[in-house]
């Protein structure tokens, strides 16, 4: 995405000056549009992304706020902070010959995020196919991946009709804003021959038009407040004395001098400012991503995971949670006492599944046994958590947002 921002001219000429100096020196001149979101020292030495990233662009339709995460299968709890946050998604693979497969096949990340994206309410999905250019355009090997692609997130949740595909490179840029490389003809001209076969691909459309092509998703404006905490800081200079927190509001709505109830330690605080994109407003309202100046509350009683939420209406906070869980590939079955990784939006909690309820259809929810011995791979059932902490959580019938989690062996 470094490249769009640069086209895009989000990124000015002496910034990315830098970026390319900056990545010859390290010996990574393919690096340079990478550095444009890899910011950090260690990110740049070893090429990868190790946290996300953020940045705003406008298209002809849209005000879009990127959140670039990571793709290495080190920084997969960063990668879930990053996903929470988001509306769409934009899932980047490689084309060469081996590096798709080595992704694609059974514990590889291409799948992995896929299968993470769908488990914390991603639904639309841009499927972006890059590095084209080494495999000189060939529409049978774009073909080829379009196919292994869309029969796996069928598979995986995702409709039909809320996943596109486009072939692109994001180092020579083709296809990202503009169809400017003639080997692309195959899929630029008027009536596209891969449409008989396949769904998902639109003729002509560059990423930018595909991101225009997205539908903006439903705000739950109207029910009570809820904004669950991404980031804490402690103010400085002006202002201090007062706490900032960062997140996305998942819904309702809130003003300045506001008074909100955190939870789960029901300290009672008065919002004093609000920003938006570093920018002083008023209100805001569910889906806006903001930074909330609050007083009243002792810093320490701040976590990563703690909700602000309507006093009237507060949120439910338990350590153990009764749910029911879609089971994707994993290696050994799920016994009582299993240990897990409990992720929820930004927050992760250690904890275990103390009892198997029900194993259910996976298709239709339909109960198949009563109290079953364990569960495996690609099943379904109602299970009983256990925390080592309280997580503040809604049913999933009331706020889907703060009823949506995702284990981790």
């Amino acid at each position: 995405m470094g490249h769009v921002l640069v086209k895009l001219k989000v990124v000015d000429d002496r910034t990315m000056h830098k970026n390319k100096t900056e990545a010859a020196r390290l010996g990574k001149d393919s690096f340079s549009y990478a550095f444009v979101l890899d910011e950090s020292e260690e990110e740049r030495q070893r090429g990868v992304t190790m946290d996300i990233a953020q940045a705003q662009f406008k298209t002809k339709t849209k005000i879009v706020n990127l959140v670039d995460a990571p793709g290495h299968k080190d920084f997969i709890p960063n990668m879930i902070n990053g996903a929470a946050q988001a509306d769409v998604a934009i899932l980047v693979v490689d084309s060469r010959r081996g590096e798709f497969e080595t992704g694609f096949e059974f514990g590889g990340q291409t799948r992995e995020h896929a299968l993470l994206l769908r488990a914390l309410g991603v639904s639309q999905l841009i499927c972006a196919v890059n590095k084209m250019d080494t495999v000189e355009w060939s529409q049978e090997r774009f073909e080829e991946i379009v196919k292994k692609l869309s029969s796996f997130l069928k598979s995986s949740g995702y409709k039909e009709s809320d996943v596109t595909y486009v072939p692109l490179s994001g180092w020579t840029g083709e296809n990202l804003i503009a169809p400017n490389n003639p080997p692309l003809s195959w899929y630029q001209q008027g009536e596209n021959p891969l449409n008989t076969k396949l769904n998902g691909i639109i003729c002509g459309a560059t990423l930018i038009d595909l991101i225009d092509r997205l539908k903006p998703p439903e705000r739950p404006i109207s029910k009570p407040f809820r904004l669950c905490i991404t980031d804490v800081y402690r103010a400085t200079g002006i202002g201090a004395g007062t706490v900032s927190i960062s997140g996305r509001i998942d819904c309702g709505g809130i003003e300045v001098n506001e008074r909100l109830l955190l939870r789960p330690s029901n300290d009672q605080v008065t919002i004093k400012t609000i920003q938006i994109e570093n920018t002083n407003v008023s209100s805001a309202f569910a889906g806006d991503n903001v930074t909330l100046n609050i007083q009243g509350v002792d810093p320490t009683h701040l976590f990563i995971g703690n909700v602000v939420c309507d006093p009237e209406y507060p949120i439910s906070c338990a350590t153990i949670i009764q749910a029911r869980i879609i089971i994707f590939n994993i290696s050994v079955p799920i016994l009582p006492g299993t240990p897990i990784v409990f992720h929820f939006k930004s927050m992760q909690e250690q904890g275990k599944i103390a009892n198997l309820i029900e194993e259910l259809d996976r298709s239709t929810g339909e109960l198949k046994r009563k109290n079953p011995r364990l569960l495996t791979k690609n099943s379904s059932g109602v299970v009983e958590i256990v925390l080592q902490r309280q997580i503040c959580c809604e049913l999933y019938s009331d706020v889907k947002e703060l009823g949506r989690f995702m284990l981790r062996q």
